[in-house]
């Protein structure tokens, strides 16, 4: 596995994540023993950088990793990262005033059980704090010694470059794939700018650039994608045709479509790290392959040349999906 910096001066972690949302019923039931068998399978394939959130599961997925932990007798092999700022409420869906984001960590914290993470991220933007007054109230938070290191998910580059300018950002967390290549017209080039990592969530276009993607019956049953643009018809027919081309050129090439898609994301920039969540232990193992697998010019070009830039029909988010993340493109 390649390793990487998770920002500029920031640790060492390994280029392929885990995004630990797949603790949850998020796309699927999920068993938190099989939850802590993903985490023993992350050690054994080289993964040391977990991301996750307060609000998957509400909170469950921090407890998994949490009793994980505990159950190792407290001992942290991972990097790990965690985010506030979703609240879930109707009312007010984003909460960024220093003392929900304090309260939050503080939660995070105690589920997890360790005295400060390596990464906290400012999960959505909230519009009623300018983000250099947010990056203050994170700076406070590393001053604290409540986390290593602060980062944003979903936002723009110029808001990255403001927030830069008051401490230290490293990492902004972003969807990026061969499905979502928007960050390529800006967000890849500032992260690289500032120093910051760009952590590429859905790597694998949420089952689209795998060998086993969610069929029309599957995803009626997953609340995220039902009515998701990318996954409805007759997009997710246009998109399944994509997919059996890329799968034909995984194939050829001797590996998984998933192993595949994450070694291109590796390929994208030196400050590049996919985060793939998964339930299963065989897939976990296919995308942690992209992390060793070496691509010459002419395999990305073959890649170019069986998923071209916009080759994904619809929307990645419905309208409702998109309050939060900052356009920019």
């Amino acid at each position: 596995m390649k390793q990487r910096e998770l920002g500029k001066g920031g640790p060492t972690v390994s280029v392929i994540g885990y995004g630990a949302m797949s603790f949850t019923d998020f796309y699927g039931p999920a068993a938190d023993e099989g939850s802590m068998q993903v985490l023993d399978a992350c050690l054994e394939v080289g993964i040391n950088h977990i991301d996750t959130s307060n609000v998957y599961g509400m909170g469950r997925s921090e407890t998994v990793i949490g009793d994980w932990l505990r159950k190792r007798g407290g001992q942290c092999p991972f990097t790990i990262a965690t985010k506030g700022g979703i609240t879930r409420s109707p009312d007010r869906r984003f909460n960024n005033d220093p003392e929900h984001l304090t309260e939050q960590l503080e939660g995070s914290l105690k589920r997890l059980g360790v005295e400060a993470v390596d990464l906290y991220y400012v999960h959505r933007r909230d519009k009623a704090h300018e983000i250099e007054a947010v990056t203050e109230t994170m700076a406070g938070l590393v001053k604290a010694g409540k986390c290593k290191a602060i980062g944003f998910s979903e936002i723009a580059p110029a808001s990255l470059r403001r927030a830069q300018a008051v401490h230290p950002v490293a990492a902004v967390q972003s969807e990026y794939s061969l499905s979502t290549r928007a960050p390529e017209l800006g967000l890849v080039q500032a992260c690289a700018e500032t120093g910051a990592a760009l952590v590429a969530f859905s790597p694998v276009g949420r089952g689209l650039l795998t060998d086993r993607p969610h069929d029309a019956a599957s995803i009626r049953n997953i609340a995220f994608m039902k009515d998701n643009p990318r996954f409805v018809e007759p997009n997710l027919s246009a998109n399944l045709e994509f997919n059996a081309r890329f799968r034909a050129l995984a194939a050829d090439m001797g590996v998984a479509a998933a192993t595949l898609a994450n070694a291109w994301l590796v390929h994208q920039g030196d400050h590049v790290l996919p985060i793939p969540g998964t339930r299963s232990v065989k897939h976990l193992a296919e995308v942690a392959a992209g992390g060793s697998l070496d691509l010459s010019a002419e395999d990305l070009q073959r890649i170019d040349a069986v998923l071209p830039v916009g080759w994904c029909h619809g929307d990645r988010y419905t309208p409702t999906q998109w309050e939060g993340p900052e356009r920019f493109c």
